[in-house]
C-alpha cells in the first residue's frame, strides 16, 4: 500500500478543529482523461460528508486516496491529526473471511491489538449493536447481501476509527436492508466518527448527510450543505444528475 502524505499540524488552534481531510490539487491520470483532475476540498470535522456524481465521476478514487490505497500524480491528502492512523473504509462489495461472523470480527480485533478477554466483550457489542447476534456462528459468507454489509461495516468499526469512509455501502441492497445500514451510519456519526459516503442515492444523501460534494468527469464542481446543494445546485452538471439525466 502507498503511504499517504501526512502534513503534521504541531499546534491546533480552533480554526484546526473545523476540518477533517484537507485535499489538495490531487490529480490522477487516465488513459484518456483525468482521473481526478486537480481537486481541492476541506471536509468538515464531524457528520456525514456525501460524495455523489455519475459513473466514472472520481468519487470512489477520491475515497481511495483519502484512504491511502491510491496515490495521487499530484497533490495531497493532510488528515486532521486526530483521525490520522484511525481510519476504516467500507467497501461497495464485502470481502470477508471464510470464517464465522464472530471470527471475521476476532479476526480484525486480533491484528489491531486487542487481547482475548477485550476481544470477546468487544465482538459482542460489534454483533448487538449491528443488530448480528444471531448470527454470530453462522458462516459470514452465507449471510444475506444486507448481514454481509452491516459485518463489514462491524468489522471497519472495531478497530474505533475516526474516520470511516464508505463507497457505495447499499448498492444492490433492497429497502430493508438499507434501511439497517443508513440506521447504522447515524448512529457512528452520533458517537463521533467523521463519515465521508460515496453514493449514487440522492434521496440517501438527503437523509443523512449535512455536507455534500458533486463530482463531475474529475472535477469537483460544488462543495456546500447538503440541503444546499440538493435544493439549490449552481452547475447545470449537478441540476442534470439531480434530475436524473445522463451526462454526456
Amino acid at each position: 500500500m502507498p503511504e499517504r502524505k501526512i502534513i503534521p499540524l504541531t499546534k491546533p488552534t480552533p480554526q484546526h478543529q473545523e476540518w477533517s481531510v484537507l485535499c489538495e490539487n490531487l490529480t490522477l491520470s487516465g488513459e484518456t482523461r483525468p482521473i481526478i483532475d486537480r481537486l481541492s476540498c476541506r471536509l468538515s470535522q464531524h457528520g456525514i460528508s456525501a460524495v455523489l456524481g455519475e459513473n466514472g465521476a472520481g468519487k470512489s478514487m477520491l475515497l481511495k486516496s483519502i484512504a491511502g490505497l491510491i496515490r495521487p500524480h499530484t497533490g495531497h491528502v493532510q488528515l486532521h491529526p486526530e483521525i490520522a492512523g484511525r481510519t476504516a473504509m467500507v467497501f461497495q462489495k464485502p470481502v470477508l473471511l471464510r470464517r464465522s461472523a464472530r471470527g471475521n470480527l476476532d479476526h480484525a480485533l486480533k491484528i489491531a491489538g486487542f487481547g482475548r478477554q477485550v476481544r470477546r466483550r468487544r465482538i459482542q457489542m460489534l454483533l448487538e449493536s449491528c443488530g448480528l447476534a444471531a448470527f454470530s456462528e453462522q458462516p459470514a459468507r452465507r449471510l444475506s447481501g444486507g448481514e454481509q454489509q452491516r459485518l463489514q461495516m462491524a468489522r471497519a468499526l472495531a478497530s474505533d476509527p475516526k474516520l470511516l469512509l464508505m463507497d457505495e455501502p447499499c448498492a444492490n441492497l433492497d429497502p430493508a436492508a438499507t434501511l439497517a445500514i443508513e440506521e447504522l451510519i447515524r448512529v457512528t456519526a452520533r458517537s463521533g466518527v467523521k463519515i465521508i459516503l460515496v453514493t449514487h442515492n440522492v434521496g440517501q444523501a438527503r437523509r443523512l448527510a449535512n455536507e455534500a460534494l458533486f463530482l463531475s468527469q474529475g472535477r469537483l464542481l460544488e462543495h456546500s450543505a447538503a440541503n444546499d446543494l440538493l435544493a439549490h445546485p449552481q452547475s447545470a452538471a449537478a441540476q442534470a444528475f439531480l434530475d436524473g439525466k445522463l451526462l454526456a
